[in-house]
């Protein structure tokens, strides 16, 4: 049996690949280590989207490659974005990967992983049998009709994974759901849509059906993943096998969104799925999703959540950039005002709801003046948090051959540090608006743990760089088991981060993966402080379920 380490690196996209994927190998009789020294099956599920994620994924390749030169006897592979983006250039530069493995293929992995085992045993390594360990979408990824993607394996993935609440990818009893995969943006820093391909969007039925067995596994909470997920509209129909089971299809072109959605039975679109997953899986005591565009978010989808209690008023949409020039070269396909509209009509609908963005600083061309419009859109929007980056050409992208990347480094740097400090003033006065509310919090880890074995943010998390994302472990009175209170971390239906202290270890961790009443009464740029309603009542309604 071999045993396989996998590393994930990047956005919940890859989070939510590499869970499928261990799925499927266990199914298969693999065992899976926390650890790569006990490891003979090393697989790195890479990012191109940022410059950091990319070089800690070859930094891991080098790794094994000095392992290999030393004897050890291991298979590597490198999944996802990178795998797709570089092809089989990426063999021929590192000859110590065994296997390429794009995120549309992952469902050839395991045969992928038994055709290097054959070739090693019969001492076969040449680029001969590079179809044997090479599994890309290639120029097939940009499909154009819709029954083409009822082909598409990856639909069996999803419906087959198996949850297992102890290495939950999204904190205790909470999930990932995609719903769509693919991109029809074309933004010219971003390669997503060359190497995930165009958007394909699942059956509403098996979306559904898979959030039904994902709460009776034990999920409390889901979070719908796409690249854009206010886009998913499925017509019903159009991608039918012969025994009547609808398959995943390509989405519309962006002309669909450029009018109000008439009311049609045999369209399922964003607005109508969840309402869909509110109503029909009512177990589910929140539904997140993730990510959205503002040009195209209609009031529909404005009034499903203003009306259905358990879906979170959370709202990532990234801006990008404050300057409609900088826009235009991103080909965000949106203006600034177009923005605020947007972030204008969802506080009005929803005036509690927690709104967070994407900064990119430093993109080509981008002047003094540029940045200023930035921090002006800034100071408009109430963001709980803004990821604000550092631009980087990357390879496959439009801009880095369209574009020179001509703001200095330096400057780079300094304009995300103004952006930082901007943001932490506006976050502050986010999360001090909460002081003195009750609020829910979904447990989700103790903070005083070792935040590396017990995946706490890392310091390169980007909720840390914006400021102290955790306060430091609380320490109370001891109680009569000689314990000393602990400090837990959850979130809000606003995925507003909240701490509060527990008397003792063992009620903390009785309180992992359940929702609780939180009091706040005080807060910071990145965080709220609390304290529980009722402890007691609380630990009696997790113990009488």
């Amino acid at each position: 049996m071999k045993t396989v380490y996998l590393e994930t690196f990047g956005c919940q996209m890859n989070e939510l690949d590499s869970e499928l994927v261990r799925g499927h190998l266990e199914s298969l009789g693999y065992a899976f280590t926390a650890e790569p020294k006990d490891a003979d099956v090393l697989l790195f599920n890479t990012c191109s989207v940022r410059e950091h994620a990319e070089s800690k994924a070859y930094s891991r390749v080098g790794i094994v490659g000095k392992r290999k030169r030393a004897g050890e006897k291991l298979i590597l592979g490198v999944l996802g974005c990178m795998a797709e983006r570089d092809g089989v250039d990426m063999l021929r530069r590192y000859p110590q990967i065994d296997l390429l493995c794009g995120p549309g293929e992952l469902d050839k992995l395991p045969m992928l992983i038994d055709n290097v085992v054959r070739t090693t045993a019969l001492e076969i390594s040449t680029m001969n049998d590079v179809q044997d360990r090479v599994a890309l979408a290639g120029n097939t990824s940009r499909r154009s009709a819709a029954l083409s993607a009822s082909a598409d394996d990856l639909e069996t993935l999803d419906l087959a994974r198996a949850f297992d609440p102890d290495r939950a990818t999204s904190g205790v009893r909470s999930a990932y759901v995609r719903i769509t995969r693919g991109c029809n943006k074309f933004c010219t820093y971003c390669v997503v849509p060359y190497t995930r391909g165009a958007e394909v969007h699942r059956p509403p039925d098996s979306i559904v059906e898979e959030c039904r067995r994902l709460a009776a596994s034990g999920v409390i909470e889901v979070t719908l993943l796409g690249q854009t997920v206010n886009h998913y509209r499925y017509t019903h129909g159009v991608a039918v096998t012969l025994d009547g089971r609808e398959q995943p299809q390509i989405g519309p072109g962006l002309s669909a969104f450029r009018n109000e959605t008439i009311e049609d039975p045999n369209l399922t679109t964003f607005a109508k799925l969840l309402a869909r997953i509110h109503d029909e899986v009512p177990e589910l005591a929140r539904i997140r999703f993730l990510t959205s565009y503002p040009k195209d978010f209609g009031d529909d989808v404005l009034q499903v959540m203003a009306s259905r209690p358990r879906i979170c008023r959370y709202l990532h949409v990234p801006v990008q950039s404050g300057s409609n020039r900088i826009l235009k070269l991103m080909n965000r396909g949106y203006t600034v005002e177009e923005y605020l509209q947007f972030t204008d009509r969802v506080l009005e609908v929803l005036p509690d709801a927690s709104i967070a963005g994407d900064i990119i600083v430093g993109f080509p061309t981008e002047t003094d003046e540029d940045f200023e419009l930035t921090k002006d859109l800034l100071r408009r929007v109430p963001f709980k948090n803004n990821f604000i980056f550092k631009y980087s050409p990357r390879p496959g992208t439009t801009a880095i051959t369209r574009f020179e990347d001509d703001v200095p480094l330096a400057v780079k740097k300094l304009r995300n540090n103004e952006l930082l400090v901007l943001q932490a003033e506006i976050g502050a006065a986010v999360h001090a608006d909460w002081v003195g509310r009750e609020v829910e919090v979904l447990v989700e880890r103790l903070t005083n743990r070792s935040p590396i074995a017990h995946g706490a943010p890392s310091a390169a998390d980007p909720r840390v760089s914006l400021g102290t994302a955790l306060a430091p472990p609380m320490r109370g009175p001891r109680d009569e088991g000689s314990e000393l209170a602990v400090q837990v971390s959850g979130r809000t239906p606003g995925d507003l981060i909240t701490v509060f202290q527990v008397p003792t270890r063992e009620q903390a961790q009785q309180l992992l993966g359940t929702i609780v009443r939180v009091r706040i009464e005080g807060s910071g740029p990145l965080i709220l402080h609390g304290k529980m309603v009722d402890v007691d009542a609380a630990l009696q309604n997790e113990l009488r379920h």
